[in-house]
């Protein structure tokens, strides 16, 4: 039985920073860091945003482009990495905002950057053995990178929801295979405000390892080659690492141009890839075939073999604002604002 992408939606922040501005404040070279990186501008949360308001965005923007009754929803996930509440769900505030039935199963998921594309999967085995009729799955991240680390270059916020089920879904979601290994090439404990990183070694052994190894499966599960696809989305904690490893793999520039989003608003974590495969939604047509595939630091990638139906002629897009319209929606910060805004730095209380 089919199974695939009802709709979805997408939410990133208006709030940017460049990596010269940040650059500025550490006496380093911004300009060259972020063409090092890929990345010319990454976007920030606002004082008032976080990975519940993030995920609420995009999952009413996923709803108000279909039909479906909210109370059809069986499943709900938010994978992320920086969840609001160490005790206290996300997904099950996200469920009463867009008016989801309390009849149904909420979980709040981690694997670092792919806790949203295995919220597809667990939603996939869930409508396909008939056990629901819908699922949502979200992934958004408000990442984190510590003053002065590389990662504060990258780090981001935005997230992206989809819809799961078996009619009329406007992208069929021919086959999924995942490739994991224990390996800590990131890790943060508990408690701790910022993760560490392996530096290098978050390259080779770990983010190119699996990537390419669930690309590989991928291909040959689905008896495909690199041509056969009109996209490719790969994870992109920075513009470099898979614009590197589509071309390792045999795809074109032209194929992951319209999917990348991280050099325009950094690293988004469990949003990455979800962003990227919305804003290719965005313009996609019927019969066009998409390549996905996420990575999750400690480690694991999840792969898609995805298909656009005939009904994306019917979808109705034009109900939420493009990934597009999104990042183009910009107001520039600096530095001082920023760790304002991240909470480096914190207001003293006025005295009673």
């Amino acid at each position: 039985m089919d199974v695939g992408i009802v709709s979805y939606g997408a939410y990133v922040p208006r709030y940017r920073i460049t990596p010269e501005e940040i650059g500025k404040v550490w006496g380093e070279d911004g300009k060259a860091m972020g063409k090092g990186l890929f990345i010319v501008q990454k976007s920030v949360p606002a004082p008032d945003e976080d990975v519940v308001t993030i995920s609420v965005a995009a999952a009413r923007a996923m709803m108000a482009r279909t039909d479906v009754d909210p109370r059809e929803i069986g499943a709900l996930y938010v994978g992320s990495e920086s969840h609001p509440y160490a005790v206290k769900p996300t997904s099950t505030i996200v469920a009463e905002a867009i008016e989801a039935t309390p009849d149904l199963t909420a979980v709040d998921m981690e694997f670092a950057c792919k806790a949203g594309t295995a919220g597809i999967q667990a939603c996939m085995g869930l409508v396909g053995s008939g056990m629901i009729e819908y699922g949502v799955a979200i992934g958004a991240d408000t990442s984190q990178g510590a003053p002065g680390d590389a990662l504060e270059y990258s780090a981001s916020a935005g997230g992206a929801a989809y819809l799961i089920g078996k009619k009329d879904i406007i992208a069929k979601i021919n086959r999924t295979i995942s490739y994991t290994t224990d390996t800590p090439d990131f890790w943060r404990r508990e408690g701790q405000p910022y993760p560490s990183h392996g530096g290098r070694f978050t390259g080779e052994p770990a983010y190119f390892r699996h990537i390419t190894n669930a690309t590989q499966r991928l291909l040959a599960d689905a008896g495909t080659k690199p041509e056969d696809y009109k996209y490719a989305v790969f994870h992109q904690p920075n513009g470099k690492f898979p614009t590197r490893v589509a071309t390792m793999m045999g795809f074109t520039d032209a194929q992951i141009e319209k999917g990348l989003m991280t050099p325009y608003i950094g690293n988004t974590y469990s949003g990455a890839v979800p962003i990227g495969l919305a804003s290719v939604l965005d313009v996609a047509e019927p019969d066009d075939r998409i390549l996905v595939v996420s990575y999750g630091s400690g480690a694991g990638s999840d792969a898609f073999d995805i298909t656009v139906t005939d009904r994306i002629k019917k979808y109705k897009r034009d109900a939420a604002p493009t990934v597009a319209k999104i990042i183009g929606n910009v107001k520039n910060i600096d530095y001082a604002t920023y760790a304002k805004y991240k909470g480096k730095i914190v207001m003293k209380e006025e005295s009673s």
